[in-house]
């Protein structure tokens, strides 16, 4: 089975030892991605469907540069800081989904990175 990493300088770059993806036969993992804009490496302000739509964004660069598309996501993990937030994420996610979203779990946090309100990590299936 081949390993290979996935890059884009349309999304943030691994802010750590870890690749924005990897490929592994027709599965593509994509690591958590949190609301950094990518042109500035700043942090999008902004509610929790602010920072779901900048994620999301981030999100769906990678896989393009996968050679894959959100249509093509299996399952997301979604982390939120605080669970209050998941109308607000969850409103934002369907509009990124559409009727056949992939499986999903959401799990409220203690914290996460440079303290945002949501990450999000998944999993998709790229052709060939």
């Amino acid at each position: 089975m081949s390993k290979q990493a996935i890059s884009t300088a349309q999304a943030p770059a691994a802010i750590g030892p870890y690749s924005q993806a990897i490929r592994s036969g027709n599965l593509i993992f994509v690591s958590g991605q949190i609301p950094l804009d990518p042109a500035t490496g700043q942090l999008v302000e902004g509610d929790a469907g602010v920072q779901t739509e900048r994620v999301l964004r981030n999100l769906a660069a990678i896989l393009e540069a996968a050679g894959a598309s959100l249509a093509q996501v299996l399952k997301t993990t979604v982390y939120l800081k605080d669970l209050g937030d998941f109308g607000r994420m969850n409103e934002v996610y369907a509009r990124f989904f559409g009727d056949r979203p992939p499986a999903r779990a959401t799990v409220e946090v203690a914290r996460l990175p440079r303290d945002v309100s949501v990450e999000i990590e998944l999993i998709a299936e790229v052709e060939g």
